[in-house]
């Protein structure tokens, strides 16, 4: 039996994988970014945004453990510790890192088999997209747009997915910062240097608008521009390191570059 009874997140992806650990009694409030499970949005009060929270709201609900997430929330943390409040801020970055949180998410509810059942869930998804590459020889070159103003490129779990998923992130040499400030591509023409063959965009929250992205200046010259390759991955099914980065944007990732081949032939 878990020692908490009244947990607070204010991160989405521990939503989620509190849901899937059949945990979900667990739960007092929730980020309004919360998409998953649907019926998180109806059942649980929404106490928090991402990089913006206000402390009396997250008490009101009086939380023995807040969950959060990155360098982002760190001071909504630190406000909260200082008001006496257990923490957990989880900072995974990388696939590894998201199996890490799912199973440390399960110990911290007494969710242990559950977790582990999870973890192999996930690697079965990872495995099964894998064991379906195609050529090694042919691997498309891909860039993967997180925000159009400024540019920036993905960030690590979304590089390695493309790497599993069979194509080669042009902006891999960025992939391994956090910060999503060190991810900015300050030259537009540095994606026109790389000549991406796939252009995904999946710009946090906002809708992707491929036809602007294909009108700019010079892009005309990339070959996924004139191949008709500027495709859009929901934010929600990739950019939140939790369960349904793996389960769904991964097979997506895949399956547009399953896309790329047929192509090709």
């Amino acid at each position: 039996m878990s020692c908490y009874r009244r947990i607070a997140c204010l991160s989405t992806e521990a939503v989620e994988t509190l849901y899937a650990l059949g945990a979900e009694d667990l739960i007092v409030g929730i980020s309004g970014f919360t998409v998953r499970p649907a019926r998180a949005r109806s059942e649980k009060p929404k106490i928090s945004g991402f990089s913006s929270s206000r402390i009396e709201r997250i008490l009101a609900v009086e939380p023995d453990l807040v969950i959060g997430f990155s360098n982002m929330q760190a001071d909504i943390c630190r406000d909260l510790a200082a008001a006496g409040i257990e923490v957990h801020l989880f900072n995974q970055r990388d696939i590894a890192g998201i199996l890490r949180m799912v199973r440390a998410l399960a110990v911290l509810v007494d969710r242990g088999e559950a977790g582990e059942q999870l973890i192999a869930d996930l690697q079965t998804t990872i495995a099964s997209v894998t064991s379906q590459l195609l050529s090694e020889l042919t691997r498309p070159r891909v860039y993967f747009e997180e925000w159009n103003d400024p540019l920036i490129s993905g960030i690590g779990w979304v590089s390695e997915m493309v790497a599993l998923a069979g194509g080669n992130d042009v902006f891999a040499d960025l992939a391994a910062h956090s910060s999503a400030k060190e991810r900015i591509i300050a030259d537009p023409a540095e994606v026109i240097r790389r000549a991406p063959d796939i252009i995904i965009g999946s710009w946090c929250g906002k809708k992707f608008r491929a036809e602007a992205v294909c009108e700019r200046e010079g892009w005309d010259a990339i070959p996924a521009v004139r191949n008709r390759m500027v495709l859009e991955i929901k934010s929600a099914d990739i950019l939140s390191p939790g369960p349904s980065a793996i389960t769904e944007g991964l097979p997506q990732l895949a399956d547009i570059i399953r896309r790329w081949h047929q192509q090709q032939s």
